[in-house]
């Protein structure tokens, strides 16, 4: 998905959106290529819409109560390659081009720790300082 969309073509996607009571709708990320999982995070219609115009993945941080585009501050971007929405239009699965790390932590997946007999165990450590990326850890 390198072109920019029609604004039909955009219209048509969020109609067939269930956003939460908060406005939101869950996005889980994944490597196009590979298949591995990135993150997950939260999208409100501007941010699918300027995810679907730019081609460039824009989230909702609930935490600034503002868009978030991914690799803003860190320079760890993620390019739409496609979007597909779950049977119940409350979940989209972004498939990106991740540049970087797509965890906070420095890792490249949030998902670093795995459950196993003794609990969680980290499986895939820091690739990237957390600092270098954000200016603090």
């Amino acid at each position: 998905m390198t072109q920019q969309l029609p604004q039909p073509a955009i219209d048509a996607t969020l109609a067939e959106l269930c956003f939460n009571s908060d406005g939101l709708v869950s996005a889980v990320a994944q490597q196009h290529d590979s298949g591995e999982v990135l993150m997950v995070a939260w999208m409100n219609a501007d941010a699918v819409r300027e995810t679907l115009k730019t081609s460039q993945v824009c989230y909702w941080s609930r935490s600034r109560s503002s868009l978030w585009r991914k690799g803003e501050s860190s320079g760890q971007t993620q390019r739409l390659v496609g979007m597909r929405i779950d049977c119940d239009g409350d979940c989209l699965l972004l498939l990106v081009d991740q540049k970087g790390v797509a965890c906070h932590t420095g890792r490249r997946s949030c998902f670093y720790r795995e459950v196993g007999t003794q609990g969680p165990e980290i499986i895939h450590g820091v690739q990237t300082d957390p600092a270098s990326l954000y200016g603090s850890a």
